[in-house]
């Protein structure tokens, strides 16, 4: 990738390129969307045509992107696809050790799922008997009935439901989005979604929230098996799930604070 404007010294064309890079991820950028080369050569005190010849050398990359409009820039969607796969990359590997042990202790097949526009997408799944099994790996599942679902909006408003959700959805009918919002409520105060029966018949399920350093609900741990089997025990390994969930988020740098119940009404 060609990212430097100045080869003269091993490294120096790359850290000025980080420099603009850290310029379109400011407070700045994020409110105005978008940064020209003007105020980027200010920030970072450069002469405006090496931010330009840089910004170009960036642009046909991929690692930004100008607008033709008004001729701004901002991050690329290159860029933030690197950086989603480090990050899940990173989650698989901080979860699966975990997951090991669930699946030992509750001896059934938990799952690592992640959100996914109306679906929720299984990166990851481990079973107490093969430790890995790979039926729902790659799967995608509605996230309005699954526990996982539940608790991977946990961080969403109403007006967040309703964009997701769209009108042209059967959620957005009748009452469906105020219940669901009542059931992610509900999952904020328990600390995990259990959900009996209402993706596939027999089937029950619980899922606790992952969160990343921010505090953000980053993916579900999920565990799921047949009513008979685990329907009578639901809550407790709820409880089981929500403790593991919370061992995987302590590696991605979350210090767990008590967050207050959101106050929102969705009618």
């Amino acid at each position: 990738m060609a990212l430097a404007d100045d080869t003269r010294r091993p490294g120096h064309g790359l850290r000025r390129d980080l420099d603009l890079l850290e310029a379109l991820a400011s407070p700045e950028a994020q409110r105005a969307g978008e940064l020209g080369v003007v105020r980027l050569a200010q920030l970072t005190g450069r002469e405006k045509s090496q931010v330009s010849r840089a910004l170009k050398a960036l642009a046909e990359e991929g690692v930004v992107e100008r607008d033709p409009d008004t001729l701004g820039y901002r991050l690329g969607r290159r860029l933030f696809s690197l950086v989603a796969r480090t990050a899940e990359d990173r989650l698989v590997r901080a979860a699966e050790p975990v997951m090991r042990d669930l699946s030992a202790e509750l001896e059934e097949t938990n799952h690592l799922c992640v959100l996914r526009d109306q679906d929720v997408l299984t990166l990851l799944s481990v079973s107490g008997h093969s430790f890995r099994v790979h039926g729902w790996e790659g799967r995608g599942v509605p996230a309005h009935c699954t526990s996982a679902g539940r608790v991977l909006l946990l961080d969403a408003s109403p007006d967040d439901l309703y964009v997701r959700f769209s009108p042209h959805h059967a959620l957005s009918e009748g009452h469906a989005l105020p219940e669901l919002w009542a059931k992610i409520q509900q999952a904020r105060r328990d600390g995990y979604a259990r959900v009996r029966e209402e993706f596939e018949e027999g089937l029950v399920g619980v899922s606790a929230p992952i969160r990343d350093f921010r505090g953000r609900v980053a993916a579900a741990l999920n565990v799921s098996a047949p009513a008979g089997r685990l329907g009578d025990r639901l809550d407790a390994a709820g409880r089981v799930t929500a403790e593991a969930a919370a061992r995987v988020s302590a590696q991605l740098g979350w210090d767990e604070q008590p967050k207050p119940p959101s106050t929102a009404r969705l009618t």
